[in-house]
């Protein structure tokens, strides 16, 4: 009886976040066509399965066409998407290109093919979203992904960039959604356990060692069990940017700067100590400090 409890605690918590990143982000609308990229791993199995619960009980009329791009990587399972997609009901498409030949002539061997491989998934995906005329594209990253690629582009590319929720394809066609971006990857792997997905492990990238992007994740992890709500809070703080208090002058006119005798709630504190105190997530308790 605690399992059950605890499954549909965690199945009404998945679709409050998702309904309140769909919302908040105005993700999906009336008349969307909806391209939901399956990889076959289980993030995107857990992002369909919550959109179809959105779908049934959303107010607004959308579709959903679920495409997976066969890759031809050896000992892919190619009949396991479509057995399950027709199981569930699901239009689906299924688009063959072999990327995973020219990721292994071009990447040297011991090198990440991460970045080439989603270049060349990505303009196929564009390709098929023309042809089946989809004007959205909803990607399987959850929170823990936007973090990591948060202290990649900081560590790495010296730069504060993050994964949004929502963004323009740089073809400038699609709207590219991210409707886990408020959910944690821990919760993702308890639904896939209960819904028992038929996970298809990614043989060319995924079995690579040491990449950065897993080394971040272990750092955050670490975090995480050491001072929990770590990641809460800064999760939380890509959603509240203080640009007066950075550096980037093309964002804030520093030079320009002055003093006009008003109190600003953004300017210096001079003597009152600093109160971190972690806002309320969406679908997360506040965590008190």
């Amino acid at each position: 009886m605690t399992i059950e409890r605890e499954t549909l605690k965690l199945e009404k918590r998945l679709c409050r976040q998702v309904g309140e990143a769909i919302v908040q982000f105005n993700m999906i609308e009336a008349g969307d066509r909806v391209m939901v990229c399956m990889s076959g791993g289980k993030d995107s199995y857990g992002m369909l399965d919550i959109l179809l619960k959105m779908q049934a009980r959303a107010p607004v009329d959308f579709e959903l066409i679920a495409v997976n791009l066969d890759q031809k990587q050896p000992g892919f399972p190619a009949d396991v998407l479509p057995a399950y997609l027709d199981s569930m009901g699901v239009k689906f498409h299924i688009e063959t290109q072999d990327t995973y030949s020219i990721v292994k002539q071009k990447i040297p061997e011991g090198k990440t093919m991460c970045s080439l491989c989603s270049r060349l998934r990505r303009g196929i995906l564009y390709k098929v979203a023309k042809e089946l005329g989809c004007n959205k594209l909803a990607l399987g990253h959850h929170r823990d992904d936007m973090l990591q690629t948060f202290f990649l582009n900081m560590f790495f590319g010296g730069k504060l960039k993050g994964m949004p929720p929502k963004l323009v394809s740089d073809n400038g066609e699609f709207m590219v959604i991210r409707p886990l971006a408020f959910v944690a990857e821990t919760d993702l792997v308890r639904w896939a356990e209960h819904r028992q997905f038929p996970i298809i492990p990614c043989s060319l990238c995924g079995s690579q060692e040491n990449l950065q992007r897993q080394l971040i994740g272990n750092m955050l992890r670490d975090w995480q069990k050491k001072y929990p709500g770590r990641i809460e809070s800064m999760f939380t703080a890509l959603q509240n940017v203080v640009p007066s208090h950075l550096m980037d002058a093309r964002i804030h006119d520093f030079a320009h700067l002055q003093t006009t005798g008003v109190p600003d709630p953004d300017g210096d504190t001079a003597f009152d100590p600093e109160s971190f105190a972690v806002p309320t997530l969406p679908g997360i308790q506040t965590i008190a400090v």
